[in-house]
């Protein structure tokens, strides 16, 4: 590999890391306002990775375990998650979406999908071709975030089997 080439191929992940984060910024501009990021992004954690202690989100979250304990309890009075024993060990107390927690997370991704589809539209059969061929790339990368943060809180990655439980759970609600 040439200079050049780790040049243009370093460019090219900008690029597409520059086009993601503008895609990001849409969408939190275009997402429902009732709840806050870190909130949304504790429920979509719990979704992908099932109940977690408290301590767990706080640092996959980066927020301090105080301040995961206000917004657990807020998700809680909202009727979005519950506190219950760890089936391993009574003294843990774990994190889990109720039904309606499961619900909200689900409808604001289809609501923010459906945002995406109406663009999607209005783009060429050559640019939305494309992108169906990123969708697994992309995927992966939503892959190697969880893992990264499953590693930040010392637990094992969310990949294998337990991701395609995920998988499965988000499907069977589309």
């Amino acid at each position: 590999m040439t200079t050049e080439d780790a040049v243009t191929g370093a460019d090219d992940r900008n690029a597409i890391g520059e086009a993601l984060y503008g895609l990001v910024t849409l969408a939190v501009k275009n997402g429902p306002r009732e709840i806050s990021l870190t909130a949304a992004s504790t429920l979509s954690t719990l979704d992908r990775t099932g109940a977690r202690r408290l301590t767990d989100l706080a640092v996959i979250e980066g927020v301090t375990q105080p301040s995961m304990s206000v917004l657990v309890t807020g998700l809680e009075q909202a009727g979005l998650a519950e506190r219950r024993p760890d089936p391993a060990d009574r003294r843990v107390v774990l994190v889990a979406l109720t039904p309606a927690g499961v619900e909200y997370i689900h409808q604001r991704r289809r609501a923010g999908a459906a945002t995406f589809a109406e663009l999607i539209d209005k783009l060429s059969d050559d640019q939305a071709a494309a992108l169906v061929a990123a969708v697994p790339a992309m995927n992966q990368l939503r892959e190697l975030d969880s893992d990264r943060r499953a590693a930040a809180a010392g637990r094992a990655p969310v990949t294998g089997l337990n991701a395609t439980l995920g998988a499965d759970r988000e499907n069977e609600a589309r």
